[in-house]
């Protein structure tokens, strides 16, 4: 049963992300499941700032300028859909997209605000990366120096937490806990969000956790 799970996620992965420049994005969001849809929107974010650091390199000042307008562009589309009528779970969807197209559009704006040129600058490699492999047809999740196969596993319409910087430095010390094959426990005062923020890494990198 799981190898079947994560064949059918994986087949999905693989027909979503070359699917992405077909059509427009708010009917590539509705074409394809929850979990597919957000996944191949993170891999194509990644790609594009990948594209517009290219640019920058070249010489083009305002690539980046201009990949931040573009994102805010597909942000107002998509609270656009939101005002309109829209099934239960359509709309869970959009709502998670739009969480993390938000934590998007703020990287991509520090980016902009600090001057960054190269994709080796911290602030890129510290946030969590997911890239399409086409040679070994399978998604990886980066941070810093340390790379995850994303595990496939079903999770369903899920809503995801709004990423704060707190988040990031939890995202990257775990990480690289588990890239050492350590363990890590957040430590803090109860209701503080540690459980939520763990179970969120799990859902970016494709692993279901139950508390």
């Amino acid at each position: 049963l799981k190898e079947s799970m994560v064949a059918t996620i994986r087949h999905e992965f693989t027909e979503a992300v070359s699917a992405y420049e077909e059509k427009p994005r708010e009917q590539y969001l509705m074409d394809f499941p929850a979990q597919v849809a957000l996944t191949g929107t993170q891999v194509w974010w990644v790609l594009e700032v990948g594209i517009a650091f290219g640019r920058l390199e070249e010489g083009y000042e305002n690539a980046m300028k201009e990949y931040n307008k573009k994102q805010i562009a597909q942000l107002n589309t998509l609270i656009n859909l939101l005002l309109g009528k829209m099934s239960k779970g359509d709309r869970q969807k959009i709502m998670t997209v739009c969480t993390i197209d938000v934590h998007s559009r703020d990287v991509v704006a520090r980016l902009v605000q600090q001057k960054i040129d190269s994709g080796q600058a911290f602030l890129w490699l510290s946030q969590l990366r997911h890239r399409w492999d086409e040679a070994l047809n399978h998604c990886f999740v980066n941070i810093c120096d340390a790379e995850f196969k994303y595990s496939y596993e079903y999770l369903g319409n899920t809503a995801r937490l709004v990423i704060t910087p707190l988040t990031d430095r939890c995202y990257i010390t775990l990480t690289q806990s588990l890239h050492l094959t350590m363990s890590g426990a957040p430590a803090g005062p109860a209701g503080t969000g540690k459980t939520e923020t763990t179970k969120d890494l799990g859902r970016a990198l494709g692993i279901m956790v139950y508390v």
